[in-house]
């Protein structure tokens, strides 16, 4: 059986295809109304953010494999804690867990400004040249402990956690703007929870979105 090489143009339109189809089946049809989130994902090269012998996998609804011992969230949670985070095109957003960049990529076509941090420093150098490389010049890269946030450009009027904690770290939410949003993974019992929290009055406000499951979050806080 012939292969396309994954750098053709036969290639490209088959992975616009493939977007194209999961932002209508995977996104739009459980639920994803926010235009500027699914406009976001349908520009985004998912394929691009997976290890080159998962290209064919890219658009699958599942979570998939990267360096590290880290995953690519599946499309939908992303899509879903994307869209918790009410985003209208103004905002800087703070990221906890830059893995492949691929959420990284899909906040930076909607927020105006976009810091991520890793802990992973070969991640980060991995997401520097990707990112780069498409064309994204309002992310900023960190290499730190995530449970500490990034205190030199508080505050955000977003933060998103993509790694799985038993409680919310104190300097993310001390990080957080008032009327902030901050959507993250939160162990409970034997599952996890995705969870947003919006601050009011300086105090927690949370909606668990849905059950879910993450890496868990490492960090001294």
């Amino acid at each position: 059986m012939n292969t396309i090489p994954h750098d053709t143009p036969d290639a490209a339109d088959r992975f616009a295809f493939q977007r194209r189809r999961m932002v209508e089946t995977q996104l739009a049809a459980r639920g994803i109304a926010s235009r500027r989130v699914l406009d976001a994902m349908g520009r985004v090269p998912r394929e691009r953010f997976v290890p080159e012998a998962l290209h064919e996998r890219a658009y699958e609804d599942r979570a998939l494999p990267i360096d590290c011992e880290q995953t690519i969230s599946q499309p939908y949670i992303v899509a879903l804690m994307t869209d918790a985070l009410e985003l209208t095109g103004d905002e800087k957003v703070l990221e906890i867990g830059t893995g492949s960049g691929y959420q990284s990529a899909v906040l930076a076509e909607i927020a105006a400004q976009v810091v991520t941090v890793e802990r992973h420093a070969d991640l980060t150098i991995d997401a520097v040249k990707r990112l780069s490389a498409l064309g994204y010049t309002n992310i900023e890269f960190v290499v730190n402990d995530g449970t500490q946030g990034w205190a030199k450009r508080a505050p955000y009027d977003g933060i998103i956690v993509t790694a799985a904690a038993d409680v919310v770290p104190r300097k993310l939410f001390e990080q957080l703007r008032e009327g902030g949003r901050l959507v993250i993974p939160l162990k409970q019992d034997t599952t996890q929870v995705l969870t947003q929290i919006r601050k009011v009055d300086g105090k927690p406000r949370s909606t668990v979105l849905c059950q879910c499951a993450f890496v868990p979050l490492i960090g001294d806080a």
